[in-house]
């Protein structure tokens, strides 16, 4: 399996994740300005304390803040202006204008012709106020949610230092968390057709674990392969977001089996799996069954069991509708399952820069009625990325047990008014002798 093939080596990463910000902030930005009508925002952080939306915010050589970093972004009649307050020559100078030039105390002999350029020697705060008073904006928009982490970002120095500026100046402050969650989950062009290969990636690996090339019944545990599939990821040098899962449900016990087991022929193998490339990240479960001595393919409940979460995930699918909040899809999604004769439990998720990412949560396996809060109550937009995480509840005769979860999960776009597999859906069973 040629896979190392397709990861770029991290020079080349590094330029494509940077002329995709320089890209993201040309276009992305301004869009979610205009979307939320806000005329400024203000993402400010320090170096090992940074907001959720900075790392995205920033070329990749820029792993943390640099003591207080402070960006603006600020809405005008001709688009978008951002601004650095922060030490220049840092490496934000191709992406940023740097304004606050003449730090107390020290001068940083920077050449610029900016009119925003520090006149003389003062702190960033200052810098900032006399940014503002310059802008005169409607309102500022600071990294403050009631329910969403992503737009939560802004330590209590920060808020209390601009809000005192804000408060002298007359500008009301006013929650960014929406910004927040617009710019985390929007896609540019270049983004989503690469997911469909990011994803792939994922779906080979599961394909070679849950096989004979790895599994050997009598001999493997489900906790060999989980950390095969984990060193798998590692030596492609990719990330893994979470502590992979490979778990086994077998006939006479009630639920899936997490600890250290042997596989066994007639087992029912489980996995969860998501990894990071080039800033994006996957999340996929599927399943696989090993065959006993006398069986050539899986039980017909089981069968049936794949039928049936495939003909969730359709639904699910059909009710994606840009504008549609994630409760009003949960809903819409369950009433149609119920309809069907389907015992469904619905909760897709969005992912992108993280995996469990910004945007509308479309229930939670524990809250079937709805997602209280923004994260519920958030509009689907285009160019955006989920994971399709959900199970049934289905007979299964041949173990005697009318009540066997059958869970699956695969990541989707939802682009041009319609969701589509980002890469191919699970429909057959990894089988396994």
């Amino acid at each position: 399996m040629l896979l190392k093939e397709k990861i770029l080596p991290y020079r080349q990463q590094t330029e494509l994740l940077d002329r995709w910000l320089k890209k993201r902030l040309d276009t992305v930005i301004p869009m979610i300005l205009d979307r939320w009508n806000q005329d400024m925002w203000i993402v400010a952080c320090e170096e090992y304390n940074e907001d959720p939306v900075f790392h995205s915010m920033t070329p990749r050589a820029m792993i943390t803040a640099r003591r207080i970093t402070i960006l603006v972004f600020c809405r005008t009649e001709n688009g978008v202006e951002r601004f650095s307050l922060a030490r220049p020559n840092i490496g934000l100078d191709d992406y940023y204008e740097s304004i606050w030039t003449k730090a107390t105390g020290q001068d940083w002999n920077v050449q610029s012709t900016s009119e925003y350029q520090s006149p003389e020697k003062e702190t960033q705060m200052e810098c900032l106020k006399r940014l503002i008073e310059i802008k005169k904006p409607k309102s500022i928009a600071l990294n403050v949610s009631d329910s969403v982490a992503f737009g939560d970002g802004i330590s209590h120095r920060f808020y209390e230092q601009i809000s005192t500026i804000a408060k002298q100046l007359n500008v009301p402050i006013v929650h960014g968390d929406k910004l927040c969650i617009s710019w985390l989950e929007t896609r540019i062009d270049e983004e989503l057709a690469s997911y469909h290969g990011i994803v792939e990636i994922a779906h080979k690996i599961i394909d070679e674990a849950f096989s004979s090339e790895v599994i050997l019944p009598g001999v493997t545990t489900n906790l060999d392969v989980k950390f095969w599939m984990m060193q798998k990821v590692i030596d492609l040098g990719l990330t893994p977001w979470f502590d992979f899962e490979v778990s086994i449900k077998r006939e006479g016990k009630q639920e899936y089996e997490c600890e250290e087991m042997t596989i066994l022929p007639g087992d029912f193998l489980h996995c969860d799996i998501g990894l990071k490339y080039l800033e994006l990240c996957t999340d996929t479960q599927e399943n696989a069954y090993v065959l006993k001595a006398d069986e050539t393919d899986v039980p017909a409940g089981l069968k049936e069991g794949m039928r049936i979460v495939n003909r969730l995930q359709d639904i699910v699918m059909e009710n994606f509708k840009e504008g549609r909040s994630g409760n009003e899809i949960l809903r819409l999604s369950r009433e149609q399952a119920q309809a069907e004769g389907i015992r469904p439990c619905i909760y897709p998720h969005p992912i992108g820069y993280h995996g469990h990412g910004a945007g509308p949560t479309i229930g939670l396996w524990d809250m079937q009625q709805g997602v209280s809060g923004l994260s519920g109550s958030y509009p689907l937009f285009s160019d955006t990325l989920y994971s399709l995480e959900l199970n049934a509840t289905i007979d299964l005769p041949e173990w005697g047990d009318d009540a066997f979860v059958f869970p699956i999960e695969t990541d989707i776009i939802f682009t041009k008014g319609k969701a589509v597999f980002a890469d191919k859906r699970q429909t057959e069973f990894h089988l396994i002798r």
